[in-house]
């Protein structure tokens, strides 16, 4: 969700009253609570034509939902004949997920140390199938948490999962109170392998990345250089194109760069500065000399946040990313 759409979703909320919005935030995820919850307390001028904008905004909306609704068997048919059965499979899968996965919704509301304690004493393909149903920043989060043996042992089961079979489900659901349905129905899952663990490893320190991978190419050369191929980390916003940096710019604070870029190489330094007003770029330049030295774990957890925001625009197409390999490997 958008910061636009976040703000829009706080105004709605408060134009229809305590006891509706109670209900609508009983629909709604852990990350947008908090960030909806969190707008809401900012908000202390409201218009009445923001308030009206919202609310039309929303039937707009709520009007080409309800068309789409009925429009399911369709792209249903649509997509077996354009990409064959499984493959059509696969993505409706994905498409209409959401109602067989109550168990995990209550892990996703837990703070990550919790989380870990949880499911730390569970076998290591357990703890993986586990992982790969949570967003990767909180996977990346929880897996902190772990040994370094247990933590390395777990990614590289996530790298090479290639599916999830009926069984695997319905032990989930005696591990995390019904993780998936375990209908005899169920279709194996196309989730895990070289992408997710890709994307788990963005959000973990370097010092984590590193003994991971280097715990994955002991096991599998080829595998782990695969992940690394498809990992997009802080330095290789160096290999965007101008538009993507400057469309990138627009979307994070002058105070979150300055210390993202501390420790970079002055060729990040230079693209960013180059797509900046000359004023704007001199006034970045002289803050961040003034900043002074910033602890490592300051550095890396701006970076974090400043490549949920790429990952987001590049999910959103605006941006396209580039991977190390120089492969459109990110997003795929």
């Amino acid at each position: 969700m958008s910061d636009a759409g976040v703000r829009r979703s706080a105004v709605l909320l408060f134009s229809i009253g305590q006891q509706d919005a109670v209900e609508v935030f009983k629909y709604l995820g852990p990350k947008e609570v908090q960030k909806i919850s969190t707008n809401m307390t900012q908000i202390t001028n409201l218009s009445i034509d923001e308030i009206a904008t919202s609310i039309q905004l929303f039937r707009d909306e709520a009007k080409m939902r309800a068309s789409i609704g009925a429009a399911d068997e369709y792209l249903r048919q649509v997509l077996v004949e354009a990409l064959g059965e499984d493959k059509a499979s696969n993505l409706l899968d994905k498409i209409f997920a959401g109602n067989d996965n109550s168990g995990i919704e209550s892990l996703k509301w837990m703070d990550p140390s919790s989380a870990a304690d949880l499911i730390r004493n569970e076998h290591p393909q357990i703890i993986s199938t586990i992982l790969v149903h949570l967003e990767p920043d909180q996977s990346s989060a929880i897996m902190q948490h772990f040994s370094e043996r247990l933590r390395n042992d777990v990614l590289l089961r996530i790298a090479t999962l290639e599916g999830v079979q009926p069984q695997a489900i319905r032990e989930l659901n005696d591990v995390l109170t019904q993780l998936l349905s375990g209908s005899d129905r169920v279709k194996k899952s196309a989730i895990g392998g070289v992408q997710m663990t890709a994307e788990i490893l963005n959000f973990m320190g370097s010092s984590y990345e590193a003994s991971a991978l280097g715990s994955i190419r002991e096991y599998d050369p080829e595998l782990a250089q695969r992940i690394q191929d498809k990992m997009f980390v802080f330095e290789n916003l160096c290999d965007l194109d101008n538009r993507s940096i400057q469309v990138i710019l627009r979307e994070i604070s002058p105070e979150s760069l300055i210390t993202a870029l501390k420790g970079t190489s002055q060729e990040l330094k230079d693209k960013i500065f180059k797509n900046m007003s000359s004023r704007a770029a001199e006034m970045l330049k002289d803050d961040f000399e003034a900043k002074g030295p910033v602890k490592v774990s300051e550095v890396e957890a701006e970076q974090k946040e400043i490549l949920k925001i790429v990952r987001k625009l590049a999910d959103d197409g605006q941006i396209v990313l580039t991977g190390k390999s120089g492969e459109e490997g990110v997003v795929e």
